[in-house]
Parts: C-alpha cells; sequence; structure tokens
C-alpha cells in the first residue's frame, strides 16, 4: 500500500549560501532537488506532496519593489510578492520534477497550487512583529523608511537594521479541497510555498497580510489537510541536536515524542532556525502521524527509509 509524505524543501534546496540567485544558480539547485524527490517516489513507493521556503527569493524582490518606486511603479505588498515567489518556485519545482520523470520514462502530473493560509487576525504576533524580512539598511536609512511606510525596524544581531513583520500561526489552508482532490488524483502537489500567503477573515471575506507565516508550521499543517504518513523536513544539517555547538552536543537519531517534547521545552532548539522545524515535527506526530523526520537534503532518500537523520516517533 502506498503511503503519503508531505516533504518541506529548506533553503538549500533552492540557494546555496554564497550565490547571488541567478535564474541559472536557482534552477541547477532545484535539479539536484527533483532527483532526490524522484528518488523518493521510485524507491520508497510514496505520495510526494512538496512545500518550501522563499526567504531569499522574496526578499530580492522586495528590494524590486522598493527600486521600482524610482520609475513611477506601484510597489507590491508583501503577501502578492508571496504569491509571486510561490509560482515562481513553483514553476522551477515542477518543470524539474517532470524532466527528471521523463528521463527515466515514466510520467506523472505535478501541479502547484498558489496556496492561502489562514491566520488569527488577534494573533498575538501582530502585536509583536519579530520576522526580519528584506535587506539590511544603517539606523538612519532604516528609521527614514519607517517613518515613511509604518514599518517596524530593529538592529539585527549587529549586522544592521532590518524590517520585521509579525510571524502568524497557521490555522487553515484555504485550498485544502483542490490539493487534497489532486492528491487523490496521483498528482504531485506543490503547495504552501513560503508557508503560504498569510490571510485573516474579515466579514466572511478573505483579505491579505503583511506577514511570513514559518514554512515548517505551515507544512505541518498541510501534512493533516492531506492525512500525510510522513512529515519529512530537509534543511542543510543532518537533524537536531541537544546542547548543539557545545562539548557535550549530541545528535538525535531516533526520538520518542515524550523525549523531543521534553528537550524542546529546555531551550535546545533556537526560535530561528532549529527551533519551528522541531515544533513542527512534535505537533505532526501529536496530530496522529506516523512519523515525522528531519535530516539532509542530500540524505532525504536514506532518511526517508529510517537510516539517517532525527526520526521523531510516537511514544
Amino acid at each position: 500500500m502506498r503511503k503519503r509524505v508531505v516533504i518541506a524543501l529548506g533553503g538549500n534546496a533552492i540557494l546555496q549560501r554564497g550565490q547571488r540567485g541567478t535564474y541559472e544558480e536557482q534552477m541547477s539547485n532545484v535539479r539536484k532537488t527533483a532527483k532526490q524527490i524522484v528518488e523518493i517516489i521510485l524507491d520508497n513507493n510514496y505520495d510526494v506532496i512538496i512545500t518550501h521556503g522563499n526567504g531569499p527569493q522574496v526578499g530580492n524582490l522586495l528590494l524590486q519593489q522598493d527600486a521600482g518606486e524610482a520609475y513611477n511603479i506601484p510597489a507590491q505588498p508583501m503577501d502578492v510578492c508571496g504569491a509571486m515567489t510561490q509560482g515562481q518556485i513553483g514553476y522551477m519545482i515542477q518543470q524539474a520534477i517532470t524532466n527528471e520523470l521523463k528521463k527515466r520514462g515514466l510520467y506523472k502530473p505535478v501541479a502547484t497550487i498558489v496556496t492561502q493560509v489562514l491566520v488569527d487576525k488577534d494573533d498575538p504576533a501582530f502585536q509583536n512583529p519579530s520576522k526580519p524580512v528584506g535587506p539590511f539598511y544603517d539606523e538612519e536609512t532604516a528609521k527614514k523608511l519607517a517613518r515613511e511606510k509604518g514599518w517596524v525596524v530593529i538592529e539585527d544581531s549587529g549586522r544592521g537594521w532590518r524590517r520585521v513583520v509579525p510571524s502568524p500561526g497557521p490555522k487553515d489552508i484555504v485550498e485544502k479541497d483542490v490539493i487534497r482532490d489532486l492528491v487523490e488524483r496521483g498528482f504531485i502537489v506543490i503547495a504552501s510555498g513560503g508557508g503560504g500567503i498569510p490571510v485573516v477573515e474579515e466579514d466572511g471575506r478573505l483579505k491579505g497580510v503583511e506577514a511570513v507565516i514559518d514554512k515548517d508550521l505551515a507544512g505541518e499543517r498541510l501534512a493533516e489537510v492531506v492525512n500525510a504518513d510522513v512529515f519529512m523536513i530537509l534543511t542543510d544539517v543532518n537533524g537536531a541536536a541537544i546542547n548543539y555547538g557545545k562539548p557535550d552536543e549530541k545528535w538525535l537519531g531516533r526520538v520518542t515524542l515524550d523525549e523531543l517534547r521534553r528537550y524542546y521545552e529546555e531551550g535546545h532548539f533556537k526560535k530561528g532556525s532549529m527551533g519551528p522545524k522541531v515544533l513542527a515535527a512534535i505537533r505532526f506526530v501529536e496530530w496522529g502521524g506516523e512519523r515525522a523526520v528531519i535530516a539532509a537534503l542530500d540524505k532525504a532518500v536514506q532518511a526517508l527509509k529510517q537510516k539517517t537523520g532525527t526520526q521523531v516517533i510516537r511514544d
């Protein structure tokens, strides 16, 4: 019997550290990622649903919006930029997967769904913007932009000043029925890219908001929606570790839900990096998923076979 896996691709699946972000660089990375995904489909007999990050891409697009104002081109809001990058990255992934399947003499339909994710307009995150977005500025420029555009800006770890936006939790996926239908019909579906386009409901109508939903937490919600057996988070390290960077550092292999929840509550995982991944893994197994996996992108096939990475199981 075929199983179902949701794969959350980290940024290194699309753009490697130190690269400029040209189309050619990104497409080369995506082609390598597509090979991993097709191996999963063939070797493990899984139906695959894909989600991905979009941080560098939306950051560059926000810069382009700013630059366009010099030519009287109206800047688009962040939710629209999120939709643009879902289309951009989805296009690259679906083309690369289709070509990789054809190379092996196979056909399987692939589709990207521009996905809205519902958030609560009363989420406390809206009163406490915390997610840095866009470029770094000097203090004077950042504060000038804050006055002109109504931004919230902060000093970011000694590297300069940046805009911060709310990061509300995902409540529901607006296009869930479409996604489910395509999965049931055998499509490889790419959805909820960049955590989804954040929308709130006001008087029965949806409205986009300037915010960023964590992609791994949104990916976990997607895994629930499609009734996945496995939720796999692929990143640039091969799993989660406690006491990371210390002499007693310990990488986690097979770990129970209770153990991982305890480590999370003890503060072993940083909020801006491994923390959301671990929380997403915990939520998926709590929901009833068979297994959550955190692993390196280049070890995806072996991680799904439980030979490497962090494997989160029920108690």
